[in-house]
């Protein structure tokens, strides 16, 4: 089946999509979500990774578009850190995590995956060697969602590690491409890798004797975060991935303006209905073979 450049809105299309990346950026997520709605994409079936696993569950949960963005603009991001060397040193995180956990679990209503009307699959990635971690109603349906997208957007050194029974968690955005990309339905259904992209920042020179260690860690996770979102896509995903170029606009940017949140949107939403529509001939003549 070969779609036109241009997608149909008489018949629904059944994808697969994978919410990758973000931290704070989740409005971009939000802005892909409604291009898929005003693009007649349908889906039961979603898989957040990392920051993407925060707007894959409220989603999951019921939230319309209007309300994510709504909640993503009231949102102070600056609470979820609460950074501490000596957390750091001890827990291998600038912030225990517990703040941000308490306030999905909140949105969420305390909801577990069993709960949910949607199949929502959360990855984490287990740096003790057991690589990809999936979080499902299958295998773990009396799991709050909460804590499972906790897992997810551990992002190295800003959130502690994570243990959970023999697993080491951190960011799921730590993954290879092949653990993204399975068949999530069990029916051939074609996935979608929507992956959030930033680019380096050039800052001014800062003369060495003044360079803190706060400022370092902080330098350190940003670039840490820069490169991963900059890791090199397999050509046999290339066909499956949309790439939403967010400038220098960073992952670990707790103090986002509206307007950036509003700009974020946009962009995933434009990016989206621009590019998709390429993507789609290909994507669904492969998953037809």
């Amino acid at each position: 089946m070969q779609l036109a450049t241009t997608v149909p809105t008489t018949q629904p299309i059944n994808i697969v999509p994978i919410f990758s990346g973000g931290g704070t950026r989740l409005s971009a997520h939000i802005g892909i979500i409604k291009a898929l709605h005003d693009m007649n994409f349908a889906f039961d079936t979603l898989v957040g990774v990392s920051g993407g696993s925060i707007i894959a569950a409220l989603y999951a949960k019921g939230y319309t578009v209007e309300e994510m963005r709504e909640l993503a603009l009231a949102t102070d991001f600056k609470q979820f850190t609460q950074f501490s060397l000596v957390r750091l040193l001890r827990e291998g995180g600038l912030s225990s995590g517990d703040v941000f956990q308490t306030w999905i679990d909140k949105q969420l209503d305390g909801a577990c995956f069993s709960d949910l009307p949607l199949d929502l699959n959360i990855l984490a990635t287990d740096v003790n060697g057991g690589g990809p971690v999936l979080f499902n109603r299958k295998s773990a349906p009396d799991m709050k969602v909460s804590e499972a997208v906790r897992y997810s957007m551990s992002i190295p050194l800003i959130f502690s590690f994570k243990p959970f029974k023999e697993h080491l968690l951190v960011d799921g955005a730590i993954l290879s491409e092949d653990a993204l990309f399975e068949d999530w339905r069990g029916d051939g259904t074609p996935s979608v890798c929507f992956r959030l992209q930033s680019t380096m920042q050039k800052r001014k020179a800062i003369k060495k004797n003044l360079l803190q260690l706060p400022q370092y860690v902080s330098m350190l996770i940003r670039t840490f975060m820069t490169a991963i979102s900059r890791e090199y896509v397999n050509a046999k995903y290339w066909h499956n991935t949309v790439v939403i170029n967010t400038g220098d606009i960073s992952a670990v940017d707790f103090s986002l303006t509206p307007e950036i949140k509003n700009s974020l949107f946009d962009l995933g939403y434009h990016t989206t209905k621009e590019f998709l529509p390429k993507k789609c001939a290909s994507v669904m003549r492969t998953s037809a073979l």
